[in-house]
């Protein structure tokens, strides 16, 4: 098959489009012919080796993929050849005891699809049977390729973690992103007064198409907890959706109001934050991490999506040969929504 298969780590010209064996589905695994293939964050890091992730070479990246079954392993009863499926990020063991309480993205011995294993920027993945979901019809392949990582978590961070409420502030950092539209979006299916911010007056346009109640130009206002005092008449967010990481950590638990929760899953800009402590305890404000999603979110979300309600949004689409291209662009922050990479 063709992948794009890194042999070393280091910038976008180490993806290189060339052959590499098909995988075989083994006992309860599906082979899976790729259609779409959307790009993350994590894919960057994985690529660079940065933020723990130091993967065994060659290695092929990719953490959603969507496509149809091209053959079935050994047990497996609940698929069949031609199927339209959809993966998620995750590999679990379902028997520990956070998998048996349906939080299997805590599994104590979870593996990450194109992290710890192969994962889609190729023709063909190899996958347990239980890690995929049936696409709908009203889905494309490329619209599911970029549903289940950015709204799952986005679903995830808000509903389980944040417990935001119809009503409530809700600050996205960084709506551009795929995971910042997604959040947009729920929020406002939510019931949320959303605030949204990006880095141009574009990006702020589209997320105010998308829901977005008043934007921020992070750009122009670097502090942006400023701004969104004078937007909250002084209050500040009852909710911060973060995922930038160190150039806006410090405003964004500044921005909380009394009460309020800040929920992050990503670092793209850092790992360590400073916090101001006498804001974080006088206003009694809430730090939460989130880590993707359960299979409950993911049956959630494609739902929505499936009815309407929530809508992925596609940057662009193109061919797989092309996938350092579409690092390139990501990496220059060059988008809107999700870039997915077509074999």
């Amino acid at each position: 098959m063709k992948a794009i298969v890194m042999h070393e780590r280091g910038g976008p010209e180490v993806l290189r489009y060339e052959d590499f064996p098909t995988p075989e589905p083994g006992p309860d695994e599906v082979l899976v012919r790729v259609r779409a293939s959307g790009l993350n964050h994590l894919d960057v890091f994985t690529r660079r080796g940065e933020q723990g992730r130091r993967v065994k070479l060659p290695h092929i990246l990719g953490i959603e993929t969507a496509g149809e079954v091209a053959a079935l392993g050994d047990g497996v009863v609940d698929l069949q050849v031609g199927d339209r499926v959809i993966s998620g990020p995750g590999i679990w063991c379902g028997r520990c005891e956070m998998c048996r309480a349906g939080e299997e993205n805590m599994c104590v011995e979870r593996l990450i699809v194109g992290v710890d294993v192969h994962g889609g920027y190729a023709e063909y993945i190899k996958l347990p049977a239980y890690a995929l979901a049936p696409l709908p019809e009203s889905i494309s392949f490329e619209e599911g390729a970029a549903t289940l990582i950015a709204f799952g978590t986005a679903w995830h961070m808000l509903v389980d973690r944040a417990a935001l409420s119809p009503g409530e502030t809700l600050l996205v950092l960084a709506a551009g992103s795929g995971v910042g539209m997604a959040a947009v979006q729920v929020g406002k299916y939510l019931g949320a007064r959303i605030i949204a911010t990006a880095s141009t007056e574009d990006k702020l346009a589209r997320a105010r198409i998308l829901g977005a109640d008043e934007t921020i130009n992070y750009a122009q206002q670097r502090r942006f907890a400023r701004a969104v005092r004078k937007l909250t008449d002084g209050r500040g967010a009852d909710v911060v959706f973060e995922h930038v990481g160190t150039d806006t950590w410090r405003d964004s638990v500044t921005t909380l109001a009394i009460g309020g929760r800040l929920v992050t899953c990503g670092s793209t800009t850092g790992r360590w934050g400073e916090t101001d402590l006498w804001s974080l305890f006088a206003k009694q404000a809430t730090l939460l991490g989130s880590f993707s999603s359960t299979q409950a979110n993911f049956r959630t979300v494609l739902q929505l999506v499936s009815e309407g309600k929530l809508r992925p949004v596609l940057d662009s689409i193109l061919p797989l040969s092309e996938a350092a291209e579409a690092h390139r662009r990501l990496e220059a922050r060059q988008v809107f929504g999700k870039i997915v990479l077509q074999p």
